[in-house]
């Protein structure tokens, strides 16, 4: 939450956060030197005006009370958390709301799951349930492949949480997007195209995200599909904030829904930023009934880059923090979104001076924005190319090409309309 925290202050906002632990228990060095970090999110609670949960596999439990005594907690909630992290329950929702699901069967024993793709002799995609590591996610190529994968996790010891197993389905992946708050969602809808492996071409592991192109639009096919018809169920909820819904868009413009989002996605959020005039206002607002969202409709490109032993984050921070980053001036400050960064020491001309410098692998994200896509990608690239930072920072050169080859398909078949190449 670093870069929407920052655009909250230079829009004349008072911002405190609050950063759990990295995952070996040390203080987060991330905003170090740029942001108030509070050691005790409860005892601001009843000082912030609005008050952003940028993920929900912490603290959700902890913040439900304070949710029901009608703070304004704009992020997840514990009965949405549930669509994202408990796969079944997002199966359910989708399935009661009349939406086609894809058929999966959850496990918590590899054995068994294993004993299950021999007797199928099925493609599959094996998904974790509850907070656990994206990375684990794994798109089979074949019956044996899925069964190599599950004994591997096995013998690792890889994390007992339960996950399901879904049938491949082969298509055009898809996502759309939207805000929702006391009257529902907002007039606009976010179609984005998420590219989820570390290497071009869509090689290498799963990643969670190293870019995403994204539209907002008024008109949407595919939010009239997966996201309309759950509007009910999301008031039940009492949710409010993002929700996304990823799809697979068969040759027949067929829809197969794969998963709920239901927090600010990683980049999606920061790469959101560049078409937010106003950060945070509209998101108050939205709380109380208001829909005075009104973001930028040019197209965006983000673009992660990280380093170190990305995505697996073995090293510590100390290995991978410290690492400055050159090339950041006043004319593409807006484009770069750091996030794990903080102020350090680097040398500029031979003279050692403040400048922000790595607090993590992932380091940040570079944006650009058109009305087409070839331009918007060509300008996230052109900040891509303006940083330097030691380490051989990491990030994929063919953000969104996919896209500009799939979009004809897609709207031959009444999808992203409103995009052009």
């Amino acid at each position: 939450m670093l870069d929407f925290a920052l655009r909250c202050m230079a829009e004349g906002h008072e911002v405190r956060t609050f950063q759990s632990p990295d995952k070996r228990g040390k203080k987060s060095l991330i905003g170090k030197g740029l942001i108030e970090v509070v050691a005790d999110w409860a005892s601001s609670m009843r000082w912030a005006d609005l008050i952003v949960v940028g993920d929900n596999a912490k603290y959700v439990n902890q913040l439900e009370s304070w949710r029901k005594r009608g703070f304004p907690i704009f992020g997840p909630n514990v009965e949405a958390t549930k669509w994202e992290l408990e796969r079944g329950t997002g199966q359910k929702i989708m399935s009661d709301a009349g939406i086609p699901i894809i058929p999966s069967v959850q496990f918590t024993n590899y054995d068994k799951a294993i004993a299950f793709v021999q007797k199928t002799g099925l493609r599959y995609v094996s998904k974790p349930s509850g907070d656990a590591d994206k990375a684990l996610s794994y798109v089979s190529k074949s019956a044996d492949d899925m069964i190599f994968m599950l004994e591997y996790w096995k013998k690792q010891g890889t994390s007992k949480a339960p996950f399901i197993l879904q049938e491949f389905r082969a298509g055009i992946e898809m996502a759309v997007g939207g805000w929702f708050g006391k009257n529902g969602f907002s007039k606009y809808f976010l179609e984005n195209f998420e590219h989820k492996k570390l290497m071009n071409d869509d090689k290498g592991c799963n990643t969670g995200e190293m870019g995403t192109l994204m539209k907002y639009v008024t008109q949407s096919k595919l939010a009239e599909m997966v996201l309309k018809p759950i509007e009910g169920a999301l008031h039940k909820a009492g949710y409010s904030g993002f929700i996304d819904v990823a799809v697979m868009i068969d040759k027949k413009g067929n829809i197969n829904p794969l998963e709920f989002t239901m927090r600010p996605g990683w980049p999606l959020f920061q790469i959101q930023q560049i078409l937010h005039p106003d950060p945070c206002g509209w998101m108050l607002d939205l709380l109380n009934g208001e829909d005075t969202f009104e973001p930028d409709t040019k197209i965006a490109t983000g673009v992660l880059m990280a380093h170190g032993d990305f995505p697996y984050g073995h090293q510590t921070n100390k290995e991978v923090s410290g690492f400055p980053v050159w090339g950041i001036d006043d004319k593409n400050r807006y484009f770069i979104h750091p996030a794990e960064m903080m102020v350090g020491e680097g040398t500029v001309d031979g003279k050692k001076e403040e400048m922000l410098v790595t607090a993590g692998e992932y380091a940040l994200i570079c944006t650009g924005k058109a009305h087409t896509v070839e331009k918007s990608i060509d300008n996230a690239y052109k900040i891509v190319d303006q940083l330097i930072f030691p380490n051989s920072p990491i990030y994929r050169t063919d953000i969104g090409q996919r896209v500009m080859r799939q979009l004809p398909d897609l709207q031959a078949m009444g999808y992203a309309e409103e995009w052009d190449i």
